[in-house]
């Protein structure tokens, strides 16, 4: 079995607990960096990262010291909205993971960061390039089933078929995991590193092992304290009130109501028509 790259995205590395998290979460998600690090020793291979390292882009020099240490020794990331001031790209210099950067603790690829259009990755591992024909980017995906009413984001067959220059395709923002594959190309979207909201209980993270030379990926399980996650605030807080339980009602099932406030409101932004500079009010008023 040959190995090329490791594959992962979604980490949302904080220092906060999520409220539906029962164990020591902190714990936890250092734990699992460590079993992809491992990984990497065994295969001596890159980490190759698709956006949102962090939960927000202002770490705590606690959190920043932590990552120095615990991150893999040749990691590839790049901006997700979650690591950009106000979701704003030019101001990326004030984010912590521009100073991982610039402390020589991760490498940013270019010019595939959310909000970007797709570039070429040109993964880089000791001068040598893996595969010219990588497009790693922290853009929304799905397959199978939209995620939620009107969402007008593309699915991954549509993506193989819009970029066909790629062999592989990486991407993130989509904390469900999957694969697809059209004509040969393959496009992986590994979902989230941590179960972080209360529709996750039965979520398994991964990250996918690639071979470049079959152009073939799979998925390398990691180990989870199952009983973590609970419902228990979700039930609690519909007990105490009517409007809130009419309002799940109200959605069908649709919507998934373990989601975090800015997650559904990034929903809301991609089903109705929001002028930009709306968007850049309401973000900057969120960093407050």
């Amino acid at each position: 079995m040959n190995v090329d790259l490791i594959l992962s995205a979604d980490w949302h590395i904080r220092e906060s607990t999520p409220e539906c998290r029962t164990d020591d979460f902190w714990k936890a998600q250092w734990k699992k960096v460590a079993f992809i690090s491992q990984l990497q020793d065994d295969y001596n291979c890159p980490v190759v990262h698709a956006g949102d390292l962090f939960h927000h882009w202002k770490p705590s020099p606690h959190l920043l010291s932590s990552a120095m240490t615990a991150l893999p020794a040749k990691f590839y990331t790049i901006y997700g909205q979650h690591d950009l001031p106000q979701h704003n790209w030019e101001h990326r210099h004030k984010s912590g993971i521009y100073t991982l950067e610039q402390a020589g603790a991760l490498t940013v690829l270019d010019e595939t960061h959310w909000g970007h259009k797709p570039a070429p990755a040109g993964i880089l591992d000791a001068g040598h390039r893996v595969d010219e024909k990588i497009l790693v980017w922290h853009h929304m995906v799905w397959k199978g089933k939209r995620l939620w009413p009107g969402q007008t984001d593309p699915s991954a067959r549509a993506i193989l078929k819009k970029y066909p220059e790629y062999d592989l395709i990486l991407t993130g923002d989509n904390h469900r995991p999957f694969t697809e594959e059209y004509e040969g190309r393959l496009l992986v979207n590994p979902g989230s590193l941590m179960r972080q909201s209360a529709d996750q209980q039965d979520h398994r993270p991964r990250v996918y092992l690639y071979d470049a030379e079959t152009n073939t990926a799979w998925p390398e399980y990691i180990p989870i304290e199952k009983d973590a996650v609970s419902r228990l605030h979700l039930e609690t807080r519909m007990e105490r009130s009517d409007r809130i339980e009419a309002f799940i009602s109200k959605l069908g099932g649709e919507w998934e109501i373990g989601l975090s406030f800015e997650a559904n409101l990034e929903r809301f932004f991609q089903s109705n028509d929001v002028l930009d500079s709306t968007k850049k009010i309401v973000y900057e008023a969120l960093d407050q």
